[in-house]
């Protein structure tokens, strides 16, 4: 199920783009693509929908970040050897972690506001994950030691 947040700056709506491509309204259902919906609860919910139900968005929307609101993004960077090598940059022994300001997600197509002063960014994410569940202390299981094995 491909979610996402289509309308006007601000006053996204929650939808759904169906198997033929077009954006379904999950507003009938729920408010908004936030925690509760992406928490277990919340997917096992969505996936008993029958999206050929809900109202087609006409038109082509403007697309929104994907997401209401996060609690934080953490980033990690030359997370892997070829991101490193590419960039002249020493192997770090570690991926080096940090965090970015929530402010910093954009919908797809929209252009990236730049801080004052700035003369340029750095515009690197090929991949977002969002937690749906509170984690904390997670133990690796087998596949992640083996990953990160070869990863390095």
């Amino acid at each position: 199920m491909k979610l996402l947040r289509y309308g006007l700056a601000g006053a996204e709506l929650p939808g759904v783009l169906d198997s033929e491509g077009r954006i379904r309204a999950l507003s009938p259902i729920v408010r908004d693509i936030d925690q509760d919906v992406l928490s277990p609860e919340g997917r096992r919910f969505l996936s008993a929908v029958d999206v050929t139900q809900l109202p087609i968005v006409p038109g082509t929307p403007r697309l929104g970040p994907p997401v209401r609101s996060l609690l934080e993004i953490i980033a990690s960077g030359l997370n892997y050897r070829d991101h490193a090598l590419e960039a002249a940059l020493p192997i770090p022994d570690e991926p080096v972690v940090f965090g970015k300001s929530t402010s910093s997600i954009s919908g797809p197509y929209e252009d990236i506001v730049l801080a004052p002063g700035s003369t340029r960014t750095d515009w690197q994410i090929e991949l977002g994950i969002v937690m749906g569940s509170v984690a904390s202390r997670v133990v690796p299981d087998e596949r992640w030691q083996a990953w990160q094995a070869t990863a390095w």
